[in-house]
């Protein structure tokens, strides 16, 4: 009797432990921990540090003499560390206005066979590092702002991924008295894999008319993730000059139909300065 009991209580447990599945994570929802200009929900696993170059050029309408935008050119230099698997910090410098940035990127949820979507937070401040007017002085605190955003993706298949970005951002110094410190804007971004190496990829920002800045548009941007094996090297056109959340949302004065259009490129390489090489 008590052995056939052991051996019930025993074929149970056994059916338990086989019943309880393993978590299988989602990898390679978008190529790298940028979309194009913004952030993906993709962070950096730990110990690894990338280097990440971001090029803009003028606008192709400026016609043969400024060789339609080439002869124009800004860039943004940064470097992103991952202190775990979801946790990152980075920091960066942009040729316009001379601003320096640095943020902190925390993966909340991460897709698998048990949770649908991946969710990351990050936030990131900016100083900027322009020279002030003679006649206009700026104190360290008027060359502060700062962006916040929660990125929500998902893996569809192997072809198609998408990600919307609920995104803050708040200015300490504003242009005019009715101009609003605090901005909110809805992103979302896709990609299609057409190749095992190549993707196309798209991002568009929809701030709504009451944070819309005078003169500025709402940035669309569409381009191409290029896997070379070493690093990725994404290649996109767009109305936006900036590079980062901030400039993306408060600087963009380019318009599509008038073909204000920008070609720029990104390139990523990593290293791995901690754990196991691969």
């Amino acid at each position: 009797m008590k052995k056939s009991l052991f051996l019930s209580i025993g074929i149970l447990i056994s059916l338990s432990l086989f019943g309880q599945e393993e978590t299988e994570y989602v990898h390679g929802l978008f190529r790298g921990t940028h979309i194009i200009s913004g952030q993906s929900a993709e962070t950096q696993r730990t110990g690894e540090l990338d280097l990440f170059i971001a090029h803009r050029f003028g606008r192709l309408n400026s016609g043969f003499y400024e060789w339609f935008g080439l002869d124009q050119a800004s860039m943004r230099l940064g470097f992103d560390y991952g202190i775990t698997d979801w946790l990152a910090v980075g920091v960066g410098r942009s040729t316009a206005g001379k601003e320096y940035d640095s943020f902190i990127k925390a993966r909340i949820l991460r897709q698998s066979n048990k949770m649908p979507i991946s969710m990351t937070w990050a936030s990131r401040m900016y100083v900027d590092g322009s020279a002030p007017l003679e006649t206009q002085p700026l104190l360290f605190r008027h060359r502060l702002s700062y962006s916040n955003q929660l990125m929500i993706a998902r893996k569809f298949n192997d072809r198609f991924s998408a990600q919307v970005m609920p995104t803050h951002v708040h200015l300490n110094l504003v242009d005019s008295v009715g101009q609003p410190n605090d901005l909110f804007s809805l992103g979302v971004a896709g990609k299609v894999q057409l190749t095992k190496n190549l993707a196309l990829t798209a991002e568009y920002y929809l701030t709504p008319d009451l944070f819309l800045l005078t003169n500025t548009t709402r940035p669309l941007s569409i381009g191409f993730d290029i896997n070379t094996g070493n690093h990725v090297f994404q290649i996109h056109f767009t109305n936006a000059s900036g590079m980062q959340e901030k400039a993306l949302i408060t600087d963009t004065n380019g318009s599509w139909a008038a073909g204000d259009i920008q070609f720029g490129f990104n390139m990523v390489r990593t290293f791995k300065l901690k754990g196991t090489r691969y």
